[in-house]
């Protein structure tokens, strides 16, 4: 892929990304339904663990799990 080809993918890629944007309604997520009972809001620590932490280590879990499976004699 040469230069101008890439150029001009950023350029729509980036020009779709700006018209969604632009043309997505708001969430109206101020107006509180009937019946809506939000817990209490997390706090950056819990965020933190939940969001960042909690994801690699189960990738850590599973790669390694994978790695341990594949140990097999080898054959030679």
């Amino acid at each position: 892929m040469d230069k101008k080809n890439a150029l001009r993918a950023g350029a729509v890629a980036a020009g779709t990304t700006l018209m969604m944007l632009l043309m997505s309604s708001p969430a109206l997520a101020l107006t509180r339904d009937d019946g809506d009972d939000p817990g209490p809001g997390l706090s950056v620590v819990e965020t933190l663990g939940l969001y960042v932490v909690a994801p690699i280590v189960l990738f850590l879990v599973i790669a390694g799990l994978v790695m341990i499976g594949d140990k097999k004699p080898k054959k030679g």
